[in-house]
């Protein structure tokens, strides 16, 4: 009978302590020499650095099983061989069929066909206090998982938007990843205004960014509490500490957006048509839905899901051509447009005095707060304060710098969103028609969610609602109201 001898450590502690691979096979060598049972091999696991325990306890059995001669297999204690009753029927079958005897060194356990009751009974009962000390560490982890969400810390690794970070203490934690934080905001906002769906999302990503990423990706960025402040474990939500990507108003309007889109009962919800899920039937209220017919046209029609009422089948240019009469609507005299632009010259002026003064107010806030890092690290130093205040100080600052930052980071938006609001108004006060008609299925759907409300399909008419301000201009432009001012101070 030879031997195979078989070691395992778990943990960093295990090496640590006494129980190192070398250790546990030297051990078991000098017990082979004394019971003079040849070496036949060694196994060597290290689930510290590895993750294959299975497999190479797979090759143990193997080799038990393609041998000619019965095996003598040795091991230190119980729990490196085995931590559940799984392998205890493999061991089992083998030790009745004589193929196998194991040595337990610690426990002075010799197991083999031969064994009575008792000593079975021993295997049994540390195989079961094995797996009652898994059991335990798997309840160690979950506490303190739980406690790190009570204290707002994410127990793992940071979403997509954020990056994992270790700070001079050597401590683990969270901050937002200034590139990647703009594309989740992007996302949230594209999403958010209802003119996107998670495919035109997905296009817009590939256009703008170069960023291919699945729609499941995308769905799970678009579902994550995280980015508005809190962390969904298991069901449960826990407020943490990190600094914020999106308001929680924007979150919420977005799954309402998705809630409403898994609601539809339509076919082609996927498909890029430019008026899906933008109009509703007058009658029923139920979703119109584009269907591509065999004379390759696009046509639009109530789904009748509450029950069949007649609906019209309108073509796709029929739609088009209806919204392309309220556009030509939109149109305001040259010297009107003039007269929006010197207000609008005015109001920038003044914005842009407001955004410097703010810029500089906390360009030097975020200055003073590093500056007192810096102060306080050399005070550290020179032992004028303790590391646990330096610790407590560090990370009250920290967080003021990324409050800062997060707030510069809100000053350019607001500024962007404003160029971007005042472009489309003054391209929709001139250009309305030539524009929508010209778009891409993208702007044609930007431009009705920023111009029209709950959209309908009346028999063969589109009817709708017009928002502020379009519905004064409309309304200006319908009662011929673009007449010269007698005085324009009145």
């Amino acid at each position: 009978m030879k031997a195979i001898i078989f070691a395992r450590v778990s943990t960093e502690e295990q090496k640590k302590e006494g129980f190192s691979l070398p250790a546990q096979t030297i051990k078991m060598r000098e017990y082979c020499e004394r019971k003079s049972i040849p070496i036949k091999s060694e196994y060597e696991i290290d689930e510290s650095s590895t993750k294959d325990e299975r497999k190479k306890f797979e090759q143990v059995i193997e080799e038990i099983k393609q041998s000619k001669e019965k095996v003598a297999l040795v091991i230190e204690t119980i729990d490196r061989l085995q931590r559940s009753f799984r392998e205890s029927v493999i061991l089992d079958d083998l030790r009745k069929q004589d193929k196998v005897e194991i040595y337990f060194l610690r426990e002075n356990l010799v197991i083999s066909v031969n064994s009575n009751s008792s000593d079975l009974i021993r295997w049994d009962m540390g195989v079961m206090f094995a797996r009652s000390y898994v059991l335990q560490l798997s309840d160690n982890v979950k506490r303190s998982i739980i406690e790190k969400l009570r204290r707002g810390e994410l127990p793992g690794k940071a979403p997509y938007g954020y990056k994992n970070v270790t700070r001079e203490n050597d401590k683990k934690d969270v901050v937002v990843d200034e590139y990647q934080s703009k594309i989740v905001q992007k996302m949230y906002e594209w999403y958010g205004s209802g003119a996107f769906s998670m495919l035109l999302v997905k296009q817009k990503l590939m256009k703008d960014y170069g960023l291919d990423f699945s729609k499941g990706f995308i769905d799970n960025i678009l579902k994550n509490p995280f980015y508005y402040g809190e962390i969904l474990n298991k069901g449960v939500l826990y407020p943490h500490r990190y600094q914020t990507i999106i308001k929680r108003e924007l979150f919420d309007k977005v799954q309402k957006i998705k809630a409403s889109y898994n609601k539809k009962h339509f076919k082609f919800a996927g498909l890029p048509y430019v008026y899906r899920g933008l109009i509703r039937c007058a009658d029923c209220g139920c979703m119109v839905t584009p269907e591509k017919a065999k004379d390759k046209y696009v046509y639009y029609h109530c789904t009748q899901y509450k029950g069949k009422h007649n609906a019209e089948w309108l073509r796709e240019e029929d739609i088009t051509e209806q919204f392309g009469q309220l556009f030509k609507r939109i149109q305001i005299p040259q010297e009107i447009v003039d007269e929006i632009l010197v207000s609008l010259k005015s109001v920038h002026q003044g914005k842009s005095e407001f955004r410097e003064e703010q810029f500089k107010k906390l360009t030097e806030e975020r200055e003073r707060y590093a500056k007192r890092i810096d102060t306080m690290y050399l005070d550290k130093l020179d032992g004028r304060i303790t590391t646990d205040e330096y610790d407590r100080l560090y990370k009250v600052f920290r967080e003021k710098i990324e409050e800062t930052d997060a707030k510069l980071v809100n000053l350019q938006d607001a500024e962007d969103t404003y160029y971007l609001t005042a472009n489309y108004l003054l391209q929709l006060a001139n250009e309305a028609y030539d524009l929508f008609i010209s778009s891409e299925i993208e702007q044609k759907r930007q431009l009705l969610k920023l111009v029209l409300q709950n959209p309908t399909l009346d028999g063969r008419k589109v009817q709708y609602d017009v928002v502020k301000p379009f519905d004064t201009i409309l309304n200006c432009a319908d009662n011929n109201l673009w007449l010269p001012r007698v005085d324009s101070n009145h």
